[in-house]
């Protein structure tokens, strides 16, 4: 019969599917809100070496609804930082999240974090935590010490089940600069 080919590959298929599944689950899974952040350097800022900064204000949306007011999808959503500088760090001095009325809900940094060169760094807000609402944000702060390139702030916000998925970006968006030319 000519089935036999198909029936083969379908088998060994399913097998690689199967033990690629199971390497995966044996590989550590680190704790989402520590990913990036344990390889990044934790700095002593010295205010007088600085040379620019900005305050980002980044949108996040813990829900958005679906045909009415009464049926929501959760979101998770992921703060990536991307430092866009091909030859200098950047200095992330905070990450504070907040909730639809403006009230401090979390504060991401105990002490500013270096991000090199083309480096970037995440923080993670998740599905289940609705603390933000429909209007939560990030607020970011960062600075340098040289004269570099506009770093880039963007929130993915996703959600998926059986089927379905749904995912956008929102961008950040600078809301104060800091300069002090030398």
């Amino acid at each position: 019969m000519k089935l036999y080919p198909y029936l083969y590959s379908a088998i060994a298929s399913l097998l690689l599917t199967a033990c690629t599944l199971q390497d995966a689950q044996k590989l550590p899974q680190p704790d989402s809100n520590q990913v990036s952040q344990k390889q990044l350097k934790v700095v002593n800022l010295d205010k007088t070496k600085i040379l620019m900064g900005q305050t980002i204000y980044v949108p996040v949306y813990s829900h958005i609804y679906f045909e009415n007011k009464k049926q929501a999808i959760d979101l998770s959503a992921t703060l990536s930082v991307r430092n866009t500088d091909i030859d200098n760090s950047i200095i992330i001095t905070s990450v504070r999240y907040y909730d639809t009325n403006g009230k401090l809900v979390r504060q991401y940094l105990e002490n500013p974090i270096e991000l090199g060169s083309l480096a970037s760094t995440d923080f993670v807000v998740e599905r289940s935590d609705k603390s933000g609402g429909l209007g939560a944000n990030f607020i970011v702060e960062w600075v340098a010490e040289k004269e570099v390139s506009q770093p880039v702030f963007e929130t993915v916000m996703i959600s998926a089940s059986s089927a379905q998925g749904i995912s956008f970006v929102s961008n950040g968006r600078v809301i104060k600069n800091l300069s002090t030319k030398k």
